[in-house]
C-alpha cells in the first residue's frame, strides 16, 4: 500500500444497480470527501488533454471528432467487442485518470472515499486502507436497473454481464455490503462500516 498523505483512503466498488451511489452519499454525511473516478475518466479525455493525441495515434484516428474531441460512440463501438484495441485504450487513459485522481486526493481536506468501478484496472488499490464492495442479487440489480435507467431487462442483464461477479468483489474487497433489502438496511450496513473505520484510528 502507497500512503499519499495522512489521509484515510477507501475505495468502493461493487456491480451496477447494487446502491454504490447511496453509499456515497452516506460517507458523505459522515465528513468524508467523495472523489467520483467516472468523472475524472471524463475529465481527462476533454479537449486539450494530450491523452486523446496518443489514442488518436495509436487507436484510431476515428475516435477524435472534428473539433478536437472524444467520440465516445465510436470508442465505444470499437473497444466494446476487441480485446487489444480495449487493452490499449485501458493502457492509455488509466494512467491518466490515476493521475488526476491522486491531484484531487492531495486537494481534499479530511478523509477521502474514492468511488471507482476500475479501482483495480486503474491501479488505484494500492493507495487504499480499506476496501468496501457493494452488491445485490443479479435479479435485484437487473430490476434496480430497469427502473433506474428506463431500460430492457436484456439491456441490463447485458450491462451486469460486462462487470465483475459478486465474488470477484467479495474476493477483493475488506467488507462487502450485500444490498438486497431496502434502503435502510443499507444505511445500516454502511453507518456499521464508518464506525469501525473510526474505532480503527
Amino acid at each position: 500500500m502507497i500512503k499519499l498523505s495522512d489521509k484515510r483512503m477507501i475505495g468502493l466498488i461493487g456491480m451496477s444497480g447494487a446502491g454504490k451511489s447511496t453509499v456515497c452519499r452516506i460517507f458523505a454525511d459522515n465528513g468524508y470527501t467523495v472523489i467520483d473516478c467516472d468523472i475524472s475518466a471524463r475529465e481527462v479525455v476533454e479537449k486539450g488533454y494530450s491523452s486523446l493525441d496518443e489514442l488518436k495515434n495509436e487507436l484510431s484516428p476515428e475516435v477524435i471528432t472534428p473539433d478536437g474531441t472524444l467520440d465516445r460512440k465510436k470508442t465505444a463501438e470499437l473497444i466494446f467487442n476487441n480485446d487489444d484495441k480495449r487493452m490499449t485504450f485501458n493502457r492509455i487513459i488509466y494512467p491518466y485518470i490515476t493521475y488526476n485522481v491522486i491531484e484531487k486526493i492531495k486537494a481534499a481536506g479530511g478523509d477521502v472515499l474514492l468511488d471507482a468501478p476500475t479501482l483495480y484496472e486503474a491501479r488505484l488499490d494500492g493507495i487504499c486502507d480499506y476496501i468496501v464492495s457493494v452488491c445485490a442479487d443479479m435479479g435485484v440489480c437487473v430490476q434496480r436497473i430497469m427502473n433506474r435507467d428506463n431500460i430492457t431487462e436484456e439491456m441490463a442483464r447485458a450491462r451486469l454481464g460486462s462487470q465483475h461477479d459478486i465474488e470477484w468483489y467479495k474476493e477483493r474487497s475488506s467488507c462487502c455490503i450485500i444490498n438486497n433489502g431496502d434502503v435502510d438496511e443499507l444505511y445500516a450496513a454502511a453507518e456499521s462500516i464508518i464506525s469501525q473505520l473510526k474505532g480503527s484510528v
